[in-house]
């Protein structure tokens, strides 16, 4: 599956609302997202198209209705978007993007600490087996 594009903020909370709740239709989705502002069924489809083009989400047609789903789960989505931001603003050095975030307190040291800890029991695991 090729790399998808990067989401916009709306596309982003459609996408969310997908995760959480599973195969929507247009309207489910626009009347959950119009409780923060208001959203035009057209608009909603537009985005809907967009996630669909860009791979995020496919849709099915029961009962005359299209049921829109995700494609990516998170992480994958997460992972995806860490692979473009190294790639465009760390010459591809997962080093200068952790020591950025520390610099910047977006991640304590201490964070990066216990995740060591963690990747090294887990490589720990697979050399006993």
């Amino acid at each position: 599956m090729p790399r998808a594009k990067s989401l916009g903020s709306l596309e982003q909370q459609v996408l969310e609302f997908l995760w959480q709740q599973g195969p929507s239709t247009g309207e489910a989705v626009r009347s959950a997202l119009s409780k923060d502002r208001p959203l035009t069924d057209s608009t909603i489809r537009t985005v809907l198209r967009r996630l669909e083009a860009k791979q995020y989400v496919n849709h099915s047609v029961e009962a005359r209705q299209f049921l829109y789903s995700s494609v990516r789960q998170p992480r994958k989505v997460a992972a995806d978007a860490v692979r473009d931001i190294l790639k465009r603003f760390c010459r591809g050095s997962m080093e200068e993007l952790l020591a950025g975030m520390v610099d910047h307190r977006v991640v304590e040291a201490s964070e990066l600490r216990r995740l060591t800890e963690k990747i090294e029991a887990r490589e720990r695991e697979g050399r006993d087996k």
